[in-house]
């Protein structure tokens, strides 16, 4: 894990290496092994019903992996759109502008307070994406809470 002090554009994704790494490994090893072995169990009608449902399992479990990270990325992206509204009215006394996306939004939150206000007009002026907003940024606000 980088230095929460020194984060940048560069070094501001985190990885979680038992999450993004063993458990996905673990989960296409898992997908693979089961759709072998229900190809194997196909002239075995005693096998077939055990291979199907363990296969069943396995793609259950991978939807319900990806689905928990979306379901938790959602809802930090709500708080975090919540934050940033609440920051841009203590520094300018008005909410953030309405064309702002919420993507556009958590990519603002890296940008330090002198030029969060201005970085916020522009992104929404130019309609900025997300990435563009990040590399715009001249002084880096560390976000260490995101998982």
């Amino acid at each position: 894990m980088t230095d929460p002090q020194h984060q940048s554009y560069a070094t501001h994704r985190q990885i979680v290496p038992l999450f993004h790494g063993v458990l996905f490994g673990l989960l296409v090893l898992t997908l693979i092994g089961a759709a072998v072995n229900l190809y194997e169990s196909l002239g075995n009608s005693e096998r077939l019903y055990s291979a199907s449902l363990i296969l069943v399992l396995t793609f259950a479990t991978i939807m319900l992996t990806f689905f928990s990270r979306v379901f938790a990325l959602k809802a930090q992206d709500r708080a975090i759109r919540a934050e940033e509204q609440l920051r841009h009215y203590i520094l300018t006394a008005k909410r953030l502008d309405q064309r702002l996306t919420v993507r556009q939004i958590v990519g603002l939150r890296f940008a330090s307070d002198d030029e969060f206000a201005a970085l916020a007009a522009r992104a929404a002026s130019e309609n900025l994406s997300e990435d563009a907003i990040k590399r715009a940024v001249k002084t880096w606000r560390p976000d260490t809470y995101r998982a």
